[in-house]
């Protein structure tokens, strides 16, 4: 599996995998932001927050991380020995969390439009590239 090739499982019916795919480094980089992590960790904590219907593969996480770390939006480093097996923990850098802030204020105008769609709220002479 290439890296532009991350598997995930959608175990319920509740959360589509290519929604989840298209989120996967808004979920991981926000797990980042409560401090820093590793990939176990971080596995535990997805599927927590999705009550067991979504795990990302141990193998996709660290494929999902080299490429983070090589676009400069995480980086890594070694834990202590001190609970058993040395540990690799990611972080996020100040790049990353820039990056994350874009992708907040992206998410709220999304939600936006959702919204004033469902609502019916919108004029559509508001539109300032029309189609023709």
């Amino acid at each position: 599996m290439s890296e532009n090739e991350a598997e995930y499982v959608a175990i319920g019916p509740e959360i589509p995998k290519e929604m989840l795919r298209a989120q996967a480094n808004v979920i991981l980089l926000t797990i980042l932001e409560q401090g820093d992590n590793y990939i176990y960790g971080i596995l535990k904590t997805v599927r927590a927050v999705s009550g067991g219907e979504f795990e990302i593969p141990e193998g996709t996480l660290y494929a999902l991380f080299k490429r983070l770390e090589r676009d400069g939006i995480v980086e890594s480093y070694w834990g202590d020995e001190s609970g058993g097996s040395r540990r690799k923990y990611y972080r996020m850098t100040a790049q990353g969390r820039s990056n994350m802030q874009l992708a907040g204020e992206s998410w709220r105008k999304v939600d936006a439009m959702i919204e004033k769609i469902k609502s019916g709220s919108y004029s559509e002479t508001t539109d300032k590239n029309p189609v023709s």
